[in-house]
Protein backbone atom coordinates (compact mmCIF):
# COMPACT_ATOMS: atom_id res chain seq x y z
CA UNK A 1 0.00 0.00 0.00
CA UNK A 2 1.24 3.82 -0.07
CA UNK A 3 -0.07 6.97 1.55
CA UNK A 4 -1.12 8.87 -0.90
CA UNK A 5 -1.90 13.03 -0.64
CA UNK A 6 -5.55 13.35 -2.65
CA UNK A 7 -6.22 17.08 -1.61
CA UNK A 8 -4.39 20.19 0.07
CA UNK A 9 -5.77 23.43 1.66
CA UNK A 10 -3.85 26.70 3.25
CA UNK A 11 -4.99 29.39 4.96
CA UNK A 12 -2.66 32.16 4.76
CA UNK A 13 -3.82 35.57 7.24
CA UNK A 14 -4.55 38.98 5.16
CA UNK A 15 -3.14 41.07 7.30
CA UNK A 16 0.70 42.06 6.54
CA UNK A 17 3.26 43.17 8.84
CA UNK A 18 6.66 44.88 7.51
CA UNK A 19 9.74 44.81 8.71
CA UNK A 20 8.97 48.83 8.56
CA UNK A 21 6.41 48.55 11.59
CA UNK A 22 8.82 47.05 13.66
CA UNK A 23 11.55 50.54 13.57
CA UNK A 24 9.19 51.92 16.32
CA UNK A 25 9.90 48.95 18.57
CA UNK A 26 12.20 49.32 21.68
CA UNK A 27 15.04 45.93 21.51
CA UNK A 28 16.30 44.74 24.62
CA UNK A 29 18.70 41.39 25.07
CA UNK A 30 18.32 38.27 26.78
CA UNK A 31 19.65 40.19 30.13
CA UNK A 32 17.18 42.99 29.65
CA UNK A 33 19.45 45.50 28.10
CA UNK A 34 19.34 48.24 25.15
CA UNK A 35 20.32 46.38 22.23
CA UNK A 36 22.63 49.00 20.40
CA UNK A 37 22.54 50.36 17.18
CA UNK A 38 18.74 51.62 17.19
CA UNK A 39 15.29 50.07 15.94
CA UNK A 40 15.73 50.70 11.84
CA UNK A 41 19.61 49.43 11.98
CA UNK A 42 18.54 46.31 14.15
CA UNK A 43 15.72 45.65 11.25
CA UNK A 44 18.18 46.03 8.49
CA UNK A 45 20.75 43.46 9.77
CA UNK A 46 17.46 41.20 11.11
CA UNK A 47 16.05 40.95 7.17
CA UNK A 48 20.01 40.45 5.90
CA UNK A 49 20.47 37.44 8.21
CA UNK A 50 16.53 35.98 8.04
CA UNK A 51 15.78 37.11 4.29
CA UNK A 52 11.97 37.84 6.06
CA UNK A 53 11.00 41.60 4.89
CA UNK A 54 7.04 40.79 6.03
CA UNK A 55 5.25 38.54 7.60
CA UNK A 56 1.50 37.42 7.77
CA UNK A 57 -1.21 37.69 11.49
CA UNK A 58 -4.26 36.29 12.28
CA UNK A 59 -7.30 38.80 12.71
CA UNK A 60 -8.17 39.51 16.59
CA UNK A 61 -10.70 37.26 15.83
CA UNK A 62 -9.22 34.29 14.77
CA UNK A 63 -7.59 31.49 16.29
CA UNK A 64 -5.40 28.78 15.01
CA UNK A 65 -8.34 26.37 15.26
CA UNK A 66 -10.38 28.95 13.03
CA UNK A 67 -7.39 28.79 10.34
CA UNK A 68 -7.35 24.80 10.76
CA UNK A 69 -10.76 24.87 10.19
CA UNK A 70 -10.42 27.19 6.74
CA UNK A 71 -7.54 25.26 5.63
CA UNK A 72 -9.62 21.85 6.53
CA UNK A 73 -12.35 23.12 3.97
CA UNK A 74 -10.12 23.50 1.02
CA UNK A 75 -8.35 20.53 1.48
CA UNK A 76 -11.72 18.58 1.71
CA UNK A 77 -12.91 20.86 -1.52
CA UNK A 78 -9.91 20.02 -3.33
CA UNK A 79 -9.83 15.98 -2.45
CA UNK A 80 -13.67 16.35 -3.36
CA UNK A 81 -14.17 13.71 -0.01
CA UNK A 82 -17.40 13.85 2.29
CA UNK A 83 -16.02 14.52 5.60
CA UNK A 84 -17.39 11.62 7.32
CA UNK A 85 -15.45 8.93 5.56
CA UNK A 86 -12.30 10.67 7.34
CA UNK A 87 -11.18 8.74 9.94
CA UNK A 88 -8.42 10.45 11.84
CA UNK A 89 -8.36 14.26 12.25
CA UNK A 90 -4.73 14.94 13.24
CA UNK A 91 -3.62 18.47 14.13
CA UNK A 92 -0.16 19.53 14.48
CA UNK A 93 -0.05 22.61 17.24
CA UNK A 94 1.88 24.08 19.83
CA UNK A 95 0.34 26.74 21.66
CA UNK A 96 -3.35 25.75 20.88
CA UNK A 97 -5.79 28.82 20.73
CA UNK A 98 -4.71 31.78 21.92
CA UNK A 99 -7.34 34.72 21.81
CA UNK A 100 -5.94 38.53 20.97
CA UNK A 101 -4.72 40.36 24.01
CA UNK A 102 -4.62 36.86 26.05
CA UNK A 103 -1.60 34.92 27.83
CA UNK A 104 -3.44 31.64 28.14
CA UNK A 105 -3.71 28.44 26.11
CA UNK A 106 -6.89 27.32 25.30
CA UNK A 107 -6.56 23.17 24.26
CA UNK A 108 -9.78 22.01 25.93
CA UNK A 109 -11.30 20.34 23.74
CA UNK A 110 -8.63 19.83 21.61
CA UNK A 111 -7.81 22.33 18.31
CA UNK A 112 -9.06 18.65 15.81
CA UNK A 113 -12.56 18.36 18.09
CA UNK A 114 -12.88 21.56 17.07
CA UNK A 115 -12.31 21.08 13.81
CA UNK A 116 -14.23 18.34 13.36
CA UNK A 117 -17.46 19.78 15.24
CA UNK A 118 -16.80 22.96 12.43
CA UNK A 119 -16.87 20.36 9.85
CA UNK A 120 -20.14 19.08 11.37
CA UNK A 121 -18.80 15.40 11.26
CA UNK A 122 -21.15 13.11 12.90
CA UNK A 123 -18.92 9.80 12.94
CA UNK A 124 -17.87 8.82 15.79
CA UNK A 125 -15.12 6.29 14.42
CA UNK A 126 -13.32 9.57 12.95
CA UNK A 127 -10.82 10.34 15.96
CA UNK A 128 -9.68 13.82 16.15
CA UNK A 129 -6.36 14.63 18.23
CA UNK A 130 -3.74 16.92 18.66
CA UNK A 131 -0.20 16.58 17.97
CA UNK A 132 3.01 18.44 19.70
CA UNK A 133 6.10 18.02 18.30
CA UNK A 134 6.94 21.63 17.46
CA UNK A 135 7.40 23.11 14.05
CA UNK A 136 7.76 19.25 12.61
CA UNK A 137 4.31 18.94 13.54
CA UNK A 138 2.59 18.54 10.56
CA UNK A 139 5.36 16.05 8.75
CA UNK A 140 5.00 13.94 12.27
CA UNK A 141 1.46 13.89 11.48
CA UNK A 142 2.16 12.44 8.17
CA UNK A 143 4.38 10.12 9.16
CA UNK A 144 1.57 8.98 12.09
CA UNK A 145 -1.52 8.78 9.44
CA UNK A 146 1.21 6.50 7.25
CA UNK A 147 1.85 4.22 10.61
CA UNK A 148 -2.35 4.06 11.31
CA UNK A 149 -2.30 3.14 7.27
CA UNK A 150 -0.15 -0.04 7.60
CA UNK A 151 -1.21 -0.85 10.87
CA UNK A 152 -5.00 -1.16 9.20
CA UNK A 153 -6.27 0.98 11.32
CA UNK A 154 -7.29 3.83 9.15
CA UNK A 155 -8.06 4.56 5.44
CA UNK A 156 -8.71 8.46 5.26
CA UNK A 157 -7.13 10.92 7.49
CA UNK A 158 -7.20 15.09 7.74
CA UNK A 159 -3.57 15.94 8.45
CA UNK A 160 -3.19 20.15 9.61
CA UNK A 161 -0.69 22.00 10.65
CA UNK A 162 -2.28 25.54 12.37
CA UNK A 163 -0.44 28.43 14.66
CA UNK A 164 -0.77 31.90 15.68
CA UNK A 165 2.83 32.24 17.03
CA UNK A 166 2.07 36.34 16.91
CA UNK A 167 0.35 35.69 20.70
CA UNK A 168 3.21 34.55 22.19
CA UNK A 169 6.12 36.49 20.88
CA UNK A 170 7.79 39.09 23.19
CA UNK A 171 7.39 42.27 21.25
CA UNK A 172 11.01 43.37 22.73
CA UNK A 173 12.71 40.31 21.43
CA UNK A 174 14.43 40.75 18.17
CA UNK A 175 13.54 37.01 17.47
CA UNK A 176 9.99 38.09 17.46
CA UNK A 177 10.17 39.25 14.05
CA UNK A 178 10.97 35.86 12.15
CA UNK A 179 7.35 34.35 13.43
CA UNK A 180 4.02 34.44 12.06
CA UNK A 181 0.46 32.62 11.96
CA UNK A 182 -0.77 30.87 9.24
CA UNK A 183 -2.90 26.80 8.80
CA UNK A 184 -2.26 23.99 6.06
CA UNK A 185 -4.06 20.65 5.39
CA UNK A 186 -3.73 17.71 3.49
CA UNK A 187 -6.18 14.71 3.18
CA UNK A 188 -4.18 11.81 3.21
CA UNK A 189 -5.17 7.97 1.83
CA UNK A 190 -4.25 4.53 1.76
CA UNK A 191 -4.37 3.39 -1.62
CA UNK A 192 -3.05 0.31 -2.92
CA UNK A 193 -0.15 -0.29 -3.93
CA UNK A 194 1.33 0.26 -8.04
CA UNK A 195 4.93 0.22 -9.14
CA UNK A 196 5.75 3.87 -9.67
CA UNK A 197 2.83 4.72 -8.13
CA UNK A 198 2.09 8.07 -5.92
CA UNK A 199 2.73 8.06 -1.99
CA UNK A 200 4.86 8.21 0.64
CA UNK A 201 8.25 6.09 -0.17
CA UNK A 202 9.79 6.74 3.33
CA UNK A 203 10.08 8.46 6.69
CA UNK A 204 12.27 9.48 9.26
CA UNK A 205 12.40 11.34 12.79
CA UNK A 206 14.26 11.73 15.34
CA UNK A 207 14.93 14.10 18.98
CA UNK A 208 17.41 14.73 20.46
CA UNK A 209 16.79 16.11 24.18
CA UNK A 210 20.13 15.42 26.33
CA UNK A 211 21.22 18.76 25.82
CA UNK A 212 19.33 20.83 22.90
CA UNK A 213 15.70 20.29 25.05
CA UNK A 214 16.00 23.92 25.52
CA UNK A 215 16.91 25.25 23.12
CA UNK A 216 13.87 26.81 22.10
CA UNK A 217 11.33 27.63 25.26
CA UNK A 218 9.29 29.70 26.80
CA UNK A 219 10.94 32.71 29.12
CA UNK A 220 10.59 35.85 30.59
CA UNK A 221 10.11 39.14 28.49
CA UNK A 222 13.51 40.86 27.16
CA UNK A 223 11.63 44.14 28.63
CA UNK A 224 13.25 45.48 32.47
CA UNK A 225 9.88 45.92 33.75
CA UNK A 226 7.61 42.75 32.66
CA UNK A 227 5.62 40.67 34.48
CA UNK A 228 8.05 37.40 35.12
CA UNK A 229 5.08 35.52 35.82
CA UNK A 230 4.78 36.06 31.76
CA UNK A 231 6.40 33.86 29.06
CA UNK A 232 6.88 34.48 25.88
CA UNK A 233 8.68 31.86 22.96
CA UNK A 234 12.39 31.79 23.25
CA UNK A 235 15.32 30.26 21.54
CA UNK A 236 18.79 30.14 21.21
CA UNK A 237 19.23 31.49 17.24
CA UNK A 238 22.64 30.13 17.68
CA UNK A 239 22.43 26.99 18.83
CA UNK A 240 19.58 26.15 16.89
CA UNK A 241 21.29 26.80 13.76
CA UNK A 242 24.43 24.95 14.41
CA UNK A 243 22.46 22.03 15.36
CA UNK A 244 19.92 22.47 12.55
CA UNK A 245 23.23 22.96 10.28
CA UNK A 246 24.65 19.25 11.58
CA UNK A 247 21.53 16.83 12.02
CA UNK A 248 19.10 17.81 9.58
CA UNK A 249 20.69 16.98 6.28
CA UNK A 250 21.88 14.07 7.96
CA UNK A 251 18.40 13.27 8.66
CA UNK A 252 17.59 14.07 4.89
CA UNK A 253 20.06 11.75 4.09
CA UNK A 254 19.04 8.74 5.66
CA UNK A 255 15.20 9.38 4.71
CA UNK A 256 15.97 8.96 0.74
CA UNK A 257 18.67 6.59 0.77
CA UNK A 258 15.97 4.44 3.30
CA UNK A 259 12.99 5.23 0.05
CA UNK A 260 15.80 4.10 -2.16
CA UNK A 261 15.70 7.35 -4.10
CA UNK A 262 18.97 8.75 -5.62
CA UNK A 263 19.68 12.46 -4.93
CA UNK A 264 19.31 13.17 -8.76
CA UNK A 265 16.03 11.69 -8.39
CA UNK A 266 14.69 15.04 -6.08
CA UNK A 267 12.30 17.62 -8.02
CA UNK A 268 11.81 19.57 -4.77
CA UNK A 269 12.94 19.71 -1.05
CA UNK A 270 9.80 21.74 0.70
CA UNK A 271 12.05 22.30 4.23
CA UNK A 272 10.33 24.67 7.08
CA UNK A 273 10.55 28.48 6.55
CA UNK A 274 12.76 28.93 9.56
CA UNK A 275 15.79 31.10 8.29
CA UNK A 276 16.14 31.75 4.80
CA UNK A 277 20.08 31.74 5.41
CA UNK A 278 19.92 29.06 7.43
CA UNK A 279 17.34 26.86 5.11
CA UNK A 280 20.01 27.53 2.04
CA UNK A 281 22.70 26.05 4.37
CA UNK A 282 20.86 23.29 4.84
CA UNK A 283 20.24 22.11 1.44
CA UNK A 284 23.79 23.26 0.90
CA UNK A 285 25.59 20.24 3.14
CA UNK A 286 22.60 17.69 2.61
CA UNK A 287 24.01 17.89 -0.97
CA UNK A 288 27.55 18.14 0.21
CA UNK A 289 26.68 14.85 1.81
CA UNK A 290 26.38 13.27 -1.81
CA UNK A 291 30.19 13.51 -3.48
CA UNK A 292 29.81 15.07 -6.86
CA UNK A 293 26.29 16.41 -6.18
CA UNK A 294 25.02 20.34 -6.30
CA UNK A 295 21.84 21.42 -5.50
CA UNK A 296 19.80 22.59 -8.69
CA UNK A 297 18.73 26.59 -8.04
CA UNK A 298 15.61 25.83 -8.48
CA UNK A 299 15.38 22.30 -5.89
CA UNK A 300 13.73 24.96 -2.64
CA UNK A 301 10.87 26.37 -2.90
CA UNK A 302 10.67 29.61 -0.17
CA UNK A 303 7.84 31.85 0.62
CA UNK A 304 9.71 33.03 4.37
CA UNK A 305 10.81 36.51 2.87
CA UNK A 306 6.52 37.08 2.49
CA UNK A 307 5.11 35.21 5.26
CA UNK A 308 7.65 34.56 7.86
CA UNK A 309 8.13 31.15 10.23
CA UNK A 310 4.61 29.86 11.12
CA UNK A 311 5.63 27.29 12.50
CA UNK A 312 4.06 24.04 11.96
CA UNK A 313 2.17 25.63 9.24
CA UNK A 314 4.88 26.46 6.69
CA UNK A 315 5.50 23.00 5.15
CA UNK A 316 2.31 22.73 4.19
CA UNK A 317 1.37 26.37 3.02
CA UNK A 318 3.88 26.06 0.77
CA UNK A 319 3.57 22.44 -0.53
CA UNK A 320 -0.15 23.72 -1.43
CA UNK A 321 1.08 27.06 -3.01
CA UNK A 322 3.27 25.44 -5.16
CA UNK A 323 0.88 22.68 -6.10
CA UNK A 324 -1.46 25.31 -7.06
CA UNK A 325 0.56 27.33 -9.31
CA UNK A 326 0.94 30.05 -6.54
CA UNK A 327 4.94 30.62 -6.32
CA UNK A 328 6.21 32.01 -9.28
CA UNK A 329 9.07 29.61 -11.04
CA UNK A 330 8.21 26.46 -9.01
CA UNK A 331 6.01 23.67 -10.40
CA UNK A 332 5.11 19.87 -9.65
CA UNK A 333 3.96 16.82 -11.84
CA UNK A 334 2.84 13.57 -11.95
CA UNK A 335 5.30 11.22 -11.26
CA UNK A 336 8.36 13.92 -9.25
CA UNK A 337 9.53 12.83 -6.30
CA UNK A 338 9.92 15.28 -2.90
CA UNK A 339 11.12 15.96 0.07
CA UNK A 340 9.01 17.34 3.08
CA UNK A 341 11.85 18.16 6.29
CA UNK A 342 11.55 20.07 9.34
CA UNK A 343 13.35 20.70 13.14
CA UNK A 344 12.41 22.52 15.76
CA UNK A 345 11.52 22.61 19.39
CA UNK A 346 12.33 19.49 21.42
CA UNK A 347 15.12 19.37 20.01
CA UNK A 348 12.92 17.00 17.02
CA UNK A 349 13.58 16.12 13.01
CA UNK A 350 11.68 14.90 10.86
CA UNK A 351 11.76 13.82 7.00
CA UNK A 352 8.99 12.34 4.39
CA UNK A 353 10.38 11.20 0.70
CA UNK A 354 7.09 11.30 -1.21
CA UNK A 355 6.04 10.61 -5.03
CA UNK A 356 3.41 12.46 -6.68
Amino acid sequence: MRTVIIGTGSFIPANVKTNRDFTTHDFYDDNQAPVPGGPENIVKKFEMVTGISERRYADADMNASDMAIAAAGKAIADAQIDPETLDQIILAQNFGDVKKHTIQSDAVPSLACRVKQALGIRNPACIPYDLLFGCPGWIQGLIHADAFFRAGLAKRCLVLGAETLSRVIDDYDRDSMIFSDGAGAAILEKQEDATGGPGILGSVAQSFTLEEADYIYMGKSCFPHSDPRVRYLKMQGRKVYEFALKRVPEAMKVCIEASHVPISGLKKIFIHQANEKMDAAIIKAFYALFPGSKAPADVMPMNIRELGNSSVATVPTLFDMVLKGALPGHTLNKGDVVLFASVGAGMNINAVCYRL
